[in-house]
């Protein structure tokens, strides 16, 4: 069902094309970058937290972080991440499968400006074995984003 909700999403952008589906897993960061054969910073992790009582998305590179102070800084609240079950029922895919493509209504998506170093980055499509390609803009604009933002930090940016 959530690949399907994904892949109908995409359609409406001229993106669903682009989908690949693995028979391995790819629901970390580590699993998809090898099952597409790049370095890991290139996919784009969908990461869900509960900013006053709703669902929130942050789509970041999948060597970023989030920054706590950072994240404070701009949603007004400590990063609390959903559990599995929260994630499922509030965002509308499993945790594994989460991307910002077909999500549930009230669910808001923000991308982080980590991504921007990139010319190609990978999010899921709604399954633990899927990913497409777009440019940073592509996902930008397919998942509805609400804005950049900056709320995490890079390996090298770590003391």
């Amino acid at each position: 069902m959530s690949y399907e909700k994904a892949k109908a999403h995409l359609e409406r952008y001229g993106l669903a094309d682009r989908i690949q589906l693995f028979d391995v897993s790819s629901a970390t960061v580590e699993l998809a970058a090898a099952a597409l054969g790049v370095e890991g910073a290139r996919i784009a992790k969908t990461l869900s937290f509960l900013v006053e009582e709703k669902p929130v998305l942050i789509v970041a590179a999948g060597d970023a972080k989030v920054d706590n102070r950072k994240f404070k800084d701009k949603f007004h609240v400590k990063a609390k991440m959903l559990s599995h079950e929260q994630a499922a029922e509030l965002v509308g895919h499993a945790v594994g499968g989460v991307c910002p493509f077909g999500v549930n209504p009230d669910v808001k998506t923000y991308m982080d400006e980590s991504l921007r170093r990139f010319e190609i980055v990978y999010p899921a499509a709604g399954t633990s074995n899927s990913a497409v390609r777009l440019t940073p803009e592509e996902l930008y604009r397919a998942s509805e984003a609400v804005e950049w933002v900056d709320v995490c930090k890079l390996p090298e940016a770590e003391g």
